[in-house]
């Protein structure tokens, strides 16, 4: 398939929803000036359609496999990873005194949707990098930053996290991982990680893994956790990979989909790492990098829906079925309705959950650029619903193109099921997005609900402001904004947490779709109520937006009738 990068989406976001001029001359972006952004959009996008999109069907029919101890990786990836690399995609929102080129997540975000788009296998190293890179900025001391962060920045070493055990999956407190003190600032950790993403890896020089474990005398549970980064190979005294260090790679799982990326277990026997963080505040590090990399992962969703819908638009205005429905038609089955439903949906979902992800990272950004809790608290909130919503749209749009296919989409050789295969995945990694409902419907609603509240008041006047273009959309977004607004206000009310878990989904979905709305709105303003992107809000509002409401009302059901079944063909 040929794979096109949404250059134009980007392009208009940045300039008219999220507009990178507002970082210019910043404390975090003194030197930048929002014209950077199109050169690397630009390269990214070369990158993503000419070096990396022919390699999406080889990691998929020739999956990476071990090989005595050693990760053996699919055709081209090694080019393909060298060519990531080289670019400085790894590395480039890291602060230049590491050799960074210290662009806003904004652009990070914008090249990642293309990289992902274009070979999600190979797409996910450089993210997983890109977020250690940003726990380590942010948590280790001087001389772990001195040894790793140039060689991570520059690509020459990967990074991964280290997170889940055999016993110890969403709950992490139930980690077992040992970490003694050994020589000077070093540890010695042993233990075994399963599901760890790109465990190993033939092409680079170096793997760094960020390890969860406990120290000596660690009380039970999340408080008792550190961090510690642990490389495959000990650095020298020049910062050259030394001697091999004691983790080994007892296998890669056998997975649906992404059999291009390798997911290992990993065991620890004595091998040496850095403390990352303070002793017992592992967590605190640890969700600096999931924080980044959830984003990253809806982003994934995002760049899957993206590859799923052209692949399904080329084969829908090429293939011949049936009697023609329209006389000045094209004779294809895009002439349709359905078909054309199907895929004005796929479109339209896909701009709303593109807009969600660039409306999180832009938060970053200018939280970043200008210390305004306001917006490190929009884009906390922001996050797992970027996760959540970007994912499910990549796995809804995936299906959905292989409804516009019909019975050649099942067959393997066309392309469309890795697309759902593959994509799938980003539904349960960096925390599964039942676990990012509970996140938001928790942690992100807790007390007043502020963050949430503003949001949906820059929503009421959206709807205000869209008025005269479009009346009829405008009064549908105000009704779904009063609506979400009530439900809101249910979750906060509720003492038991079991009470607002019961409708955490719901309840991130109903808000998922109102940003998406509300971002459609705004493009159509943009361009005065005409055209394809007024086109395209129509159809989000009219089709899309109305599931808000039911929605809402299983958010506010309560758990009740979940517990009255005792899920053993009896009746409680």
């Amino acid at each position: 398939m040929t794979y096109r990068a949404p250059l134009d989406d980007y392009q208009f976001l940045f300039r008219v929803c999220f507009p990178l001029s507002e970082l210019e001359g910043t404390m975090r972006f003194p030197d930048f000036e929002s014209s950077d952004a199109e050169p690397f959009l630009q390269a990214a996008a070369r990158l993503a359609e000419d070096a990396l999109a022919p390699l999406q069907r080889a990691g998929d029919v020739h999956p990476a496999y071990l090989e005595n101890g050693v990760v053996r990786t699919s055709p081209g990836y090694e080019r393909g990873y060298r060519l990531i690399a080289e670019g400085g995609w790894a590395g480039m929102a890291a602060q230049p005194e590491f050799g960074g080129t210290g662009l806003p997540v904004s652009i990070l975000n914008a090249a990642n949707e293309m990289i992902n788009g274009a070979c999600l296998a190979l797409g996910l190293n450089p993210l997983l990098t890109q977020s250690q890179i940003d726990a380590l900025e942010l948590h280790a001391n001087e001389e772990v930053k001195r040894i790793f962060l140039p060689k991570l920045v520059s690509g020459e070493w990967s990074g991964t996290m280290n997170i889940t055990e055999p016993q110890a999956g969403s709950d992490v407190g139930a980690l077992r991982t040992k970490a003694v003190p050994a020589d000077g600032s070093r540890f010695l950790i042993s233990g075994q990680k399963i599901f760890v993403s790109w465990g190993d890896a033939d092409f680079a020089k170096n793997i760094c893994h960020l390890v969860l474990a406990r120290l000596p005398g660690a009380e039970p549970g999340t408080k008792g956790v550190s961090l510690f980064m642990v490389p495959k190979f000990l650095p020298d005294k020049s910062g050259h990979p030394g001697l091999k260090n004691g983790i080994s790679t007892l296998s890669i799982e056998k997975k649906l989909g992404l059999h291009g990326s390798p997911t290992a277990v990993l065991q620890y026997d004595g091998a040496v790492g850095w403390l990352v963080g303070e002793p017992h505040g592992g967590m605190k590090a640890m969700f600096s990098m999931m924080n980044v990399a959830r984003l990253g992962v809806g982003c994934q969703g995002v760049a899957v829906a993206e590859a799923a819908y052209q692949q399904s638009l080329e084969y829908a205005l090429a293939r011949k079925q049936g009697k023609p429905i329209k006389t000045d038609g094209t004779g294809t089955i895009i002439d349709h309705a359905n078909v054309r439903r199907i895929l004005a949906l796929m479109k339209a979902q896909i701009y709303s959950a593109r807009s969600i992800c660039s409306a999180c990272a832009y938060a970053i950004d200018i939280a970043r650029a200008t210390g305004g809790q306001k917006w490190a608290d929009r884009a906390a909130f922001l996050t797992p619903i970027a996760k959540a919503y970007g994912s499910d749209t990549g796995f809804e749009v995936a299906s959905l193109g292989i409804q516009v296919y019909g019975g050649a989409g099942y067959i393997e050789e066309t392309g469309a099921t890795q697309f759902l295969r593959d994509v799938l995945v980003t539904t349960i990694y960096e925390g599964t997005n039942g676990i990012q409902a509970l996140d938001l419907a928790g942690r992100k609603l807790a007390n007043t609900g502020d963050a949430a509240f503003a949001l949906l008041d820059e929503i009421e006047e959206c709807s205000r402001s869209s008025r005269a273009h479009a009346p009829d959309l405008s009064s549908d977004l105000a009704q779904s904004a009063a609506k979400l607004k009530e439900a809101t206000g249910w979750m906060i009310r509720q003492s038991s947490m079991n009470q607002r878990y019961a409708g955490a989904c719901a309840y991130l979905r109903a808000m998922a779709l109102l940003l998406g709305a509300s971002n459609h709105l705004k493009a159509l303003v943009a361009v005065n109520g005409k055209g394809p992107r007024a086109a395209l809000a129509r159809v989000f509002v009219k089709r899309a937006l109305p599931a808000l409401s039911g929605h809402c009302d299983e958010a506010t059901l309560g758990a009740e009738d979940l517990h009255f079944l005792d899920f053993q063909g009896q009746v409680a």
